[in-house]
């Protein structure tokens, strides 16, 4: 008789749960402050009150903990974008849409400086940088089911609804640099929105 059963995953207890939580509060604030590269993983456990053994526990690596932040940033990112759909009435509103979006989205310093120093970090490692690429690509298609449930009516000089989600993903990028360097956050977002416009137009005409 065969006795053999399915593997069940781990069960999270509520202490782990908050340990995990407590080391990506820590870790966030370290790379925020130090800069990726130059946070050790005793950094982290000493800023959350914890062992390497805690650390391990949780995570294989700093860079697997980026990942994790990174995530839950994408998922802040894409709900953002469900919201800036449902405000808007008119579906063929992408003006509306995107004005709403500007006014909206995540622009926290602290996580563009993380995000930054990372990507520096990932240029330099081959399977880092493949693996940030897949993360990416993962977002702007979140954001592409998003605004394919919705209904969204995306105008032919704008492209498919894939590319709309490439360009807000380009246009967030592209602020990031003057958000650091002169913390302005009103501009940063003016020029957010007009971005995911002209980015939209260029990659239309580009692809055309």
């Amino acid at each position: 008789m065969n006795t053999t059963e399915t593997a069940k995953p781990p069960r999270v207890t509520r202490r782990r749960a908050e340990t995990r939580a407590r080391l990506l509060e820590a870790a966030f604030a370290v790379f925020a402050e130090k800069g990726f590269g130059l946070v050790r993983i005793e950094d982290v456990c000493g800023a959350a009150g914890y062992t390497r053994g805690a650390f391990y526990s949780q995570f294989d690596s700093l860079e697997e903990l980026f990942f994790v932040l990174y995530d839950q940033r994408a998922t802040l990112i894409t709900e953002q974008v469900r919201a800036a759909l449902a405000a808007v009435d008119d579906p063929a509103d992408v003006r509306g849409f995107v004005d709403r979006l500007a006014a909206t989205l995540l622009l926290d310093r602290d996580w563009l400086l993380v995000k930054t120093d990372f990507l520096t970090h990932a240029a330099r490692r081959p399977e880092i940088a493949a693996r940030l690429i897949t993360h990416r690509a993962q977002l702007r298609a979140a954001i592409a089911d998003k605004l394919a449930a919705s209904g969204f009516t995306v105008p032919p000089e704008l492209g498919s609804i894939a590319e709309l989600a490439h360009s807000v993903v380009a246009a967030y990028d592209g602020v990031t640099v003057q958000l650091l360097l002169d913390n302005d956050q009103p501009a940063a977002r003016d020029w957010l929105s007009r971005l995911i416009i002209r980015l939209g137009v260029t990659g239309r005409d580009s692809a055309g």
